[in-house]
């Protein structure tokens, strides 16, 4: 952690933990997984499990967040206050799970792997809504149930989302798969094409309208139990 700590803050190198080293040439093993809906969903299963996160529920991951008092999704996060975050959540799943989750290799885990998708200029900071998309993205709840939560930090108080807020939840979401090489299946890294078709129609967008936009919800067949 120290070492990672030190890369960031001088921004001179990359470092991954080696049991994050290990996961990502295991997850490249999938690479032969010949449709791409499925070959995704199994990277990022494996993802989850490596990283206990099929073990948080989104109310206790919003437990969590809420108690860190995350609620400025455009305020950046600098590597203490994520790891101040993740230790919460993960002491809380290692008192659920005391056999399943080592606190310390969790945290650097988690890190490691939110550092890479989405900060990737290595400033040593992510924004609010990027840690949010990311663990809610893998805990362990359904998608439509996720999305909603997801949706809700973009949307004004009143239920509406416009353009830019929405891009900023898209551009978050997809580099997830971006970062697991299976960008292209889900229509590239340009998200201005699926921002705008969702407003074909309205110049906003709210909750119920969101899941009757199939370019969000492109693979039902994804919402296995436990993702």
């Amino acid at each position: 952690m120290r070492e990672q700590l030190k890369g960031h803050e001088t921004q001179t190198t990359c470092w991954d933990h080696p049991k994050m080293t290990e996961l990502y040439q295991s997850l490249a093993d999938l690479n032969n997984v010949r449709f791409s809906a499925y070959r995704t969903a199994m990277k990022l299963r494996r993802l989850q499990k490596a990283l206990c996160l099929d073990l948080l529920s989104l109310s206790a991951a919003c437990d969590a967040l809420d108690q860190h008092n995350l609620k400025q999704n455009d305020q950046p996060m600098d590597i203490l206050q994520i790891i101040n975050c993740l230790t919460t959540i993960y002491d809380r799943l290692e008192q659920e799970h005391n056999n399943l989750v080592n606190v310390p290799l969790c945290v650097d885990m988690c890190l490691n792997w939110l550092l890479n998708v989405y900060d990737t200029g290595r400033t040593g900071r992510i924004r609010v809504l990027s840690f949010k998309t990311g663990i809610i993205s893998l805990c362990k709840a359904h998608l439509e149930d996720k999305y909603r939560y997801l949706f809700k930090q973009v949307a004004s108080s009143t239920g509406f989302c416009d353009q830019r807020r929405l891009g900023l939840l898209l551009h978050d979401s997809i580099q997830i798969p971006r970062q697991l090489g299976e960008v292209a299946s889900f229509g590239g890294s340009n998200i201005e094409p699926s921002v705008r078709s969702c407003f074909q129609f309205s110049q906003s967008l709210e909750t119920t309208a969101l899941f009757s936009v199939p370019v969000i919800l492109p693979f039902p067949e994804l919402d296995f139990k436990g993702l």
